[in-house]
């Protein structure tokens, strides 16, 4: 029921209270916290407290808030519905919190707090110490408790004739003499006396009809129901019932058990076996050290997958698919870069996406690239870097495991494509991980025990999808390091804590999740170990700057606790390409390498700087500059070079064909080892261009609205106050100049205000914005000029200016005690 009259009904007396009236009632914490658990309410904010009330009844409002109920307030909130349904024709409607504690059988303060988290979310409401629920779960819990409809609902709408000869089989008074038949009737089957010799008068077969339909479904199916049967040619045990008014036909082929039949039965219970407390968790013992220091190092594993896969990508992208996404074949080179199987890849791929740190050039021929972002991500401090990896993740509704899979069209799902988007996924990552959280410190929960236990949590969400989300989330959290060895990591408690009221680790300087972390993470190192193999040994991660130098004078070989690098011609040519000389690089090495620098190191970076820039390639269509005419000769004699037609110009000069970037590849293939070269004749050695990609807005995450903070809730809750007050204050109009017109004339209505401002009273108007809506308003005029009325707005608690052509109407308030 909801409450939308005008001012003067508010002051009726005598008037009942309604779902409206009793929000108005509420304190002003009451409404915050209402807001809190309901954050669908504030988008956008209502105008008053009967809008609020309108939307907050509203179907698809109250079905949201349904889904966050677990499973023991949910039978509690059944109990309101079956116990308080106003269709009974009982008066007073609603029901009694002790009649529905007594029905519920459960712990008194587990019942209590079920109750009151009812209240809080306005999923209840009272009425004169009763319990009413909000009218739309009327329908979306049509047979609450396994309960059927009240006898009531059965019996209204049955001919005349129907309802005479059922009261005559009772021996009640028929026709209208006495009032309406179907509440005599019904009056007379809540009778548990005579409830109990009707059931006596069936049968004992007729019972055990009733004991199958008894907890619900209340449905059954016969072969042909007699809806005429009484109990002189009642033959079978169903129509033995349906001739005693413990059963209804509702279909051609159904009978209903009514509800208060079947509490009689139940002996006044509402559920078999009521559900106060969650499912034990179990699972095997874990470690505590050992479970931080597994989720520990997976996460430094995450964080090098991402640096790796990126670095290699910035250098070599990928194309996107026609479709959108990733190729099968570059996800499975993805996979050997990074030694490990398809799924990993696809996790590693995907968090880095949703971390904003890859992104498609275009969506047609476009590549996949690092975006700006992740220049920052680079530099920053490891814990932070997967905190950040962890936090998008938790939000996103890319569901990476289900990469490979197939559709219902039998499509396969691509990677960083269509068809991975959930949209509960942020929701029951965080559930459950909630409930890892909840288990005993050392217990690693079975998958089964953390069904069961999302079970009683999400009881209107469960199904094949969701236990295909509960699969993956547990799969993606291990590989990315919330978990170790199947328990929770104490950083990912943090995480979880931080990350509840929508912000992110970003936002906070001081991250208990990235201080968490950092503890059990091994310390940047700024050296490395040379050995006499051509190999170095990073005996830990290392700093940024060493990292990026290193990566360009030597190849990664292996990874795992410490990085093995291996020195070769080509990675040695490289750092020469990027501008490093040879007596750079080697300064560079001895200077953060603990061992001696190998002799034979030096000597193949010292040969390969000697044969490095011989050759200088630049344009003729292009040519080739040598101060060795020796090697040109070579060169010239050199079979393999003939597709690159070849003309010596010069002792040291050859012309070719080709354009200059093919003959610099081909002669790089043939071993010669050339560099570009300017117009001045300088050489050109730089590195190469850091391509990025434009960063991309995240896909929408929460299928929900985010929770607003303690300001803004608080804001509303102002706003609600004064709208409410703008709709339901008493008030004197303006009065219409004589044989005017009924709207208070422009004049009037400068009066009006100019005489509020002057004397600082606060006054209502009614107004219409440019669309055209109308809203109230309680204003304090300051001034009135130029056609506009400026003043405090109570309602919005803001200044504002007001089109005065716009204001359809003025009143002044009654004060306080006038």
């Amino acid at each position: 029921m909801i409450d939308d009259a005008g001012p003067a009904a508010h002051q009726g007396a005598g008037r009942p209270p309604t779902y409206t009236s009793w929000l108005r009632e509420r304190s002003d914490a009451e409404l915050d916290a209402l807001l809190a658990a309901r954050p669908d309410l504030l988008t956008p904010v209502p105008a008053d407290i009967a809008a609020l009330a309108a939307r907050a009844a509203s179907r698809p409002s109250v079905v949201r808030v349904l889904d966050q109920l677990h499973l023991f307030e949910l039978q509690v909130l059944e109990g309101v519905v079956a116990l308080g349904d106003e269709r009974s024709g009982r008066s007073p409607h609603g029901v009694a919190p002790s009649a529905l504690a007594t029905a519920m059988a459960a712990p008194t303060d587990r019942f209590a707090a079920a109750l009151d988290r009812l209240r809080a979310t306005a999923l209840v409401w009272e009425e004169e110490g009763r319990l009413r629920p909000v009218t739309a779960l009327r329908d979306i819990l049509p047979r609450p408790a396994g309960l059927g409809p009240p006898l009531r609902v059965l019996l209204s709408g049955r001919p005349l004739s129907q309802l005479d000869r059922l009261a005559a089989d009772l021996g009640l008074p028929t026709g209208y003499g006495e009032g309406d038949p179907a509440d005599r009737l019904s009056a007379a089957l809540c009778s548990p006396d005579r409830v109990d010799a009707l059931l006596d008068d069936a049968g004992p077969d007729a019972r055990s009809v009733l004991d199958r339909l008894v907890w619900g479904p209340p449905d059954g199916t016969v072969s042909q129901a007699r809806p005429d049967a009484d109990i002189a040619s009642a033959a079978s045990p169903v129509e033995r019932l349906l001739a005693r008014g413990l059963l209804y036909v509702t279909g051609e082929h159904t009978v209903t058990l009514p509800r208060e039949i079947a509490l009689r039965l139940r002996g006044g219970r509402l559920f078999r076996e009521a559900a106060p407390h969650p499912p034990e968790l179990d699972g095997p013992q874990r470690s505590p050290l050992t479970v931080t220091r597994a989720a520990a190092g997976q996460a430094f594993t995450v964080i090098r997958y991402v640096e790796e896969l990126v670095e290699h990508w910035a250098e070599d992208p990928p194309s996107v698919l026609r479709s959108g996404g990733l190729g099968v074949r570059d996800l499975r080179r993805s996979a050997r870069l990074l030694d490990t199987d398809d799924t990993t890849a696809a996790v590693v791929i995907e968090a880095a996406h949703t971390a904003g740190l890859i992104a498609a050039t275009s969506e047609v021929d476009g590549e996949w690239l690092p975006t700006g972002h992740y220049d920052v991500w680079r530099v920053t401090e490891p814990a932070r870097r997967w905190a950040l990896l962890a936090s998008a993740w938790l939000g996103s509704t890319r569901v990476a495991s289900l990469a490979g899979s197939t559709d219902a069209r039998g499509r396969s799902r691509n990677v960083l494509g269509e068809g991975l988007d959930r949209r509960p996924a942020p929701e029951v990552r965080r559930d459950v991980l909630g409930v890892l959280a909840e288990a005993p410190e050392g217990t690693a929960p079975t998958r089964d025990s953390i069904a069961a236990r999302l079970a009683w949590r999400r009881p209107r969400r469960q199904g094949r999808g969701f236990d295909e989300l509960l699969d993956s989330t547990l799969a993606e959290a291990a590989l990315l390091g919330l978990t170790g060895r199947d328990a929770l990591a104490p950083h990912t408690r943090a995480l979880l804590d931080e990350t509840a009221d929508g912000q992110t680790v970003a936002e906070a300087a001081d991250s208990a999740t990235v201080r968490a972390l950092a503890a059990e993470l091994p310390e940047p190192v700024d050296h490395i170990l040379i050995q006499g193999d051509l190999t170095a040994i990073a005996p830990g991660p290392l700093v940024p700057s060493l990292a990026r130098e290193l990566a360009l004078a030597a190849d990664v070989e292996s990874t795992g606790g410490a990085t093995v690098y291996r020195f070769g011609e080509s990675s040695i040519r490289r750092a020469l390409d990027a501008g490093h000389g040879a007596a750079d690089l080697i300064g560079l090495l001895e200077r953060h390498s603990k061992t001696p620098l190998p002799q034979a190191l030096r000597y193949l970076i010292a040969d390969v700087a000697r044969r490095h820039g011989r050759l200088r390639v630049g344009t003729a269509s292009s040519y080739l500059r040598c101060d060795e005419p020796a090697l040109l000769d070579e060169l010239l004699g050199d079979r393999r070079a003939d597709d690159l037609v070849l003309v010596r110009l010069a002792p040291t000069v050859v012309a070719s064909r080709t354009t200059r970037p093919v003959l610099l590849d081909r002669l790089t293939e043939l071993g010669y080892h050339p560099v570009p070269e300017a117009a001045d004749g300088t050489m050109q050695l730089s590195r190469p261009d850091a391509r990025r990609a434009e960063e991309h807005a995240p896909d929408g995450g929460l299928d929900s609205p985010p929770v607003p903070g303690p300001r803004l809730r608080a804001a509303a809750v102002r706003a609600l106050r004064a709208g409410d007050e703008a709709a339901t204050a008493a008030r004197t109009p303006v009065a219409a100049p004589p044989n005017g017109p009924s709207r208070p004339s422009t004049a009037a209505t400068l009066t009006a205000l100019n005489r509020a401002a002057a004397q600082g009273q606060r006054v209502w108007i009614g107004y219409l914005d440019p669309e055209g809506r109308a809203s109230s308003h309680i204003v304090e005029p300051q001034r009135v000029d130029g056609g506009f009325l400026t003043a405090y707005d109570a309602t919005r608690d803001a200044v504002r200016r007001f089109t005065v052509h716009r204001i359809t109407g003025v009143a002044s308030l009654e004060r306080d005690g006038a």
